[in-house]
């Protein structure tokens, strides 16, 4: 029985895409369509495996893009603290 060749899911493809300009042009926003669309591209491919395929490009994008909104997360967390730790160490000397 002979299938039909397999195609590679668009959300996938969209999800890496994202996921790299996440890297470079467009950092926080790329990031978060690469989060979306990677979660809605791994979904379809479950969905509909002898149609679809592309998982590792989709699970790519999802890397990428969590570790830069995580990336994000804690560079605006630790210039938080050290302006807020510099406001302390200043109100401590008057």
């Amino acid at each position: 029985m002979n299938l039909p060749p397999r195609q590679t899911s668009a959300m996938a493809l969209i999800s890496l895409i994202a996921g790299i300009l996440g890297w470079t042009a467009l950092p926080f926003l790329g990031s978060v369509v690469a989060i979306f669309t990677g979660h809605m591209a791994r979904a379809e491919i479950r969905r509909r495996p002898h149609e679809l395929e592309g998982d590792g490009l989709a699970l790519a994008g999802l890397i990428m893009g969590w570790v830069v909104v995580i990336g994000s997360l804690l560079a605006l967390l630790a210039i938080v603290m050290f302006f807020g730790g510099l406001a302390w160490f200043v109100s401590l000397q008057s």
